[in-house]
This record gives C-alpha cells, structure tokens and sequence, in this order.
C-alpha cells in the first residue's frame, strides 16, 4: 500500500481525468477529488441486473456506481466491471456501510468485507447509511462518533479517497461536526421534484459537503406528472431526462437506477440541454416534502 499523500496524488490525478474522457462532467470534492455528476444507482428487491450494468459501463459512458452493503450486489458487480473491460482507476465506487456494522472495529471489518466482494482494493466512496445505529445501550450520537472515527482511519490511511453519510438531516451533522475530525465530503439523500429539501442543501454547501440525490424520478412517480410530461413535450425531451436534467442543474450528484439498458441510455443523454430559468423554477416549486423512499428505521434526531 503506497503512503497517503503519494497514493492521494495519484488518485486525484486520475479523479480529475474521471468522466471527461467520457463526456461525463464531475462535481469537485473538498478533498481534491472529482465524483462524476451522473452515476447508476443499484438496489435490493429486483434492483440489479448484471446486463444493464456492463451496457452502462460499455455503452453509455457511466464511470460512477452506487451501491451498498444492504442491496446485497456487491459481488455481482465486481463480475459486471469485469466483464465491461473498464480500468478501475477509471471508475467511481461507492458503498455504503449498514447499521448492522457500526461502531469503531466493526466499520473496519466491513470495510474489507465490501472491498473483497467488490474485488477491489480502495473505495471512491464510502458512506454511513443511515444516521440511525440501534445499539443497546448506546445513543445513536455515541456509536456514530465511534463509527464515523473508524471512517477517519479508513480515509486518511488511503483506503478511501472519501467519506461521507447518507440520510442525514442538520442535526446529524451539527453533532458529527462537534465530535468529529473529518467533515463528510458527501451527504445522499433522496431528492426530486417532490422532495426537494433545499435547507438541508444550503447547509451541507456551506461546509462544502457535495449534496448527492438518489430516487431523481421519484420511483417513477415523477414520470406521469402532467406538468414533467408538458415540459418534456416543449424540450422533446422524456420525463426522465427532465427530472434528471433539472437535478443536475440545480447543481445535485444524482443517481438514478434502472435495470433496463433502454432506461440507462435515456438517462444519460442529459447533457446536450439546459432547462430554462422559469422551467427550473416551476420544478422547483414542485416541491411538497414527500418522501416515495420509507425508511426501514425512523430518522432519529437523537
């Protein structure tokens, strides 16, 4: 394993170069790193399909893959990337970390645990799930400073080019940032014209934590909208492409998932338009706080 500060050059290099040899922008991360704007989200319950992903690796230019412990695909896609023939210093992995694994020792071992099912050798990314941990005994508060300090390590050892959190509310981070070294460089949470929690984006820009969107077309709710549908009509664009679009616009990480190679296609061809103002604006007053994703456990502000 080579030392930090060399391996860091080295991986920024090729983070910088990521996604633009493929027409695929990225968003700068605080650390230095640039994650693609675009990627393809994966997910349990029939949320996977090894054929969409190596059609998105091979033909639409994806170079950014999400995806988690909980979906249980881990060891799938490592077959998917090889398959697709694409370098690893060419790709953006993330995973996430399940409640099931927190705390100090636990976060390590299920760090390796991920790498060796993903068959490789340092993440892109790598994410607390959920801000909730559900330890006897514990506060949540406690075992996500014991944990987000297992991630420090993790990062700063050169095992991650970054970490960051998913599901977090302000809350979370106001006390992540009281117990802790490191500020996540990304916080995923869901986010689409109906959700579009823009408190919560102001904050994590004023630390300069990248704010990540999954679930962009609402599970698909977003897609039969009278008002998407319109806008698509006057841009000849698809529903998809607009919610993408406008996701991207307002400057979101965003992750769709789709297991169909018809879908992935669609979902990439977002970067040959630009939404007008008065149409970005009328998505955004779309926004009614609804939530298609239930969470498992209750977001806790505890």
């Amino acid at each position: 394993m080579a030392s930090w500060p060399l391996r860091c050059r080295r991986l920024s290099m090729s983070a910088c170069e990521l996604g633009k040899a493929q027409g695929m922008p990225t968003v700068p991360l605080s650390n230095g790193f640039s994650i693609p704007v675009l990627g393809l989200g994966t997910s349990h319950d029939g949320g996977y399909s090894h054929d969409a992903v190596v059609y998105a690796l091979q033909k639409c230019g994806i170079r950014h893959i999400d995806t988690a412990k909980r979906y249980s695909c881990e060891s799938l896609l490592q077959k998917a990337i090889k398959e697709s023939g694409i370098k690893r210093e060419d790709l953006w992995l993330t995973t996430k970390l399940w409640h099931t694994d927190y705390g100090y020792e636990k976060t390590k071992q299920a760090y390796l645990e991920s790498c060796k099912r993903l068959g490789i050798e340092y993440l892109d990314l790598f994410l607390v799930h959920w801000p909730d941990a559900h330890v006897p005994g514990k506060s949540n508060r406690e075992v996500r400073a014991e944990t987000w300090t297992a991630m420090e390590e993790l990062y700063e050892k050169g095992l991650c080019r970054s970490i960051g959190v998913s599901n977090f509310l302000i809350d979370h981070l106001e006390q992540l940032k009281e117990d802790c070294r490191v500020t996540p460089h990304v916080n995923q949470v869901e986010y689409h014209p109906f959700q579009r929690p823009q408190e919560l984006v102001d904050y994590c820009r004023s630390r300069n934590i990248v704010f990540e969107g999954y679930c962009p077309l609402a599970k698909g709710e977003a897609l039969n909208h009278s008002n998407i549908v319109q806008l698509a009509k006057k841009y000849g664009r698809t529903p998809a492409q607009i919610c993408i679009r406008w996701s991207i616009q307002n400057g979101i990480v965003t992750i769709p998932k789709s297991t169909k190679p018809e879908r992935i296609w669609e979902n990439c061809q977002v970067f040959d338009f630009n939404l007008e103002k008065e149409d970005m604006e009328f998505l955004d007053s779309m926004n009614i706080n609804r939530k298609v994703i239930h969470l498992t456990y209750p977001l806790w502000k505890g």
